[in-house]
């Protein structure tokens, strides 16, 4: 059973960190919304029955996003940045989430919940006690690999020039039953490009923003869905941990934006993004992340629409 406190607690924290914003989310709260087409590749559709990848052209909702619950983050600052994608057909809808991290923060909600109350800023200095997370990431070694993809990397020349990666496992299955695992990895087909601190800053608080509505005004964007395969020892549980380089990654399907959009959560419609929102030929793996995350994003999702 979920524990609803914990979920309550999670978004509350992000809320002291970030401040609550009318209607925003608590994390991710500054975003750009584009509409496209996603076609699976042959290859995708011998490894599941799932209807978005048996080789038909599906809609896609994809929103761009900074990572912090700030909604007006300059889009220099480190904190990571997120594709999330809803890919909607005939019966259903399923969502894959992605960031530019190749792995996620904590191994439990448990565990994100303190990391994010650290980040609360004292209102004394403003800022967080640098003492108390420091000693934080020393009991949590595998917490490095996310913070470092975050504070050692420079800030992205573009959200079109990027890589994104889901951090959570799951099964494909086939219509023999057969289960593949896999983590998904969105690759910009324009290649991926950073920018230095002062040249990023220079260009404004939102040129990620304003460069993805000047490129889909002047043409598409794409970008190539693979699957990282799981190898025998790898494990599917822990968001943690990276997969080593050498697993196989297969193309899965392609995804073309063709058009920028207004935001369309408005007048009560809000859209959840949820990655545990899976269809038959799919299934979740024991991620305590994953699982938790459709429990968090209701309670997010009931305050944004001030039912709670």
């Amino acid at each position: 059973m979920p524990d609803d406190d914990l979920h309550e607690r999670i978004i509350d924290a992000a809320n002291a960190t970030y401040g609550s914003h009318g209607g925003r989310r608590a994390l991710h709260a500054k975003g750009s919304w584009a509409r496209g087409t996603f076609t699976a590749a042959p290859e995708a559709a011998r490894l599941t029955c799932a209807a978005h990848l048996r080789g038909e052209p599906v809609e896609a909702l994809v929103r761009f996003s900074n990572a912090s619950g700030d909604p007006e983050a300059h889009d220099a600052d480190r904190d990571g940045r997120g594709m999330a994608v809803k890919l909607r057909f005939d019966g259903g809808e399923t969502d894959i989430l992605a960031t530019t991290s190749p792995a996620f923060l904590t191994r439990t909600p448990e565990e994100f919940l303190e990391l994010i109350s650290l980040r609360r800023p004292d209102p004394a200095t403003g800022q967080p006690d640098l003492e108390k997370l420091g000693a934080f990431l020393a009991g949590h070694p595998e917490s490095q690999t996310a913070v470092q993809a975050v504070i050692m990397s420079e800030p992205l020349a573009s959200f079109a020039t990027a890589t994104y990666f889901s951090p959570h496992a799951f099964a494909l299955v086939d219509a023999e039953g057969t289960r593949t695992w896999v983590r998904y990895r969105w690759h910009p087909e324009a290649g991926e490009r950073r920018k230095p601190d002062d040249e990023a800053r220079d260009r404004g608080r939102d040129y990620l923003h304003d460069d993805l509505g000047d490129r889909l005004l002047a043409g598409t964007i794409g970008f190539e869905l693979r699957l990282q395969l799981a190898g025998a020892d790898d494990p599917l549980d822990d968001p943690t941990a990276v997969w080593p380089d050498e697993r196989e990654l297969l193309r899965a399907g392609r995804l073309e934006l063709t058009e920028l959009i207004d935001d369309p959560e408005r007048d009560g419609h809000i859209d959840v993004f949820d990655p545990a929102r899976i269809v038959d030929g799919i299934e979740l793996s024991d991620d305590p992340i994953l699982r938790a995350r459709p429990h968090a994003y209701s309670v997010s999702a009931y305050r944004r629409l001030g039912r709670a």
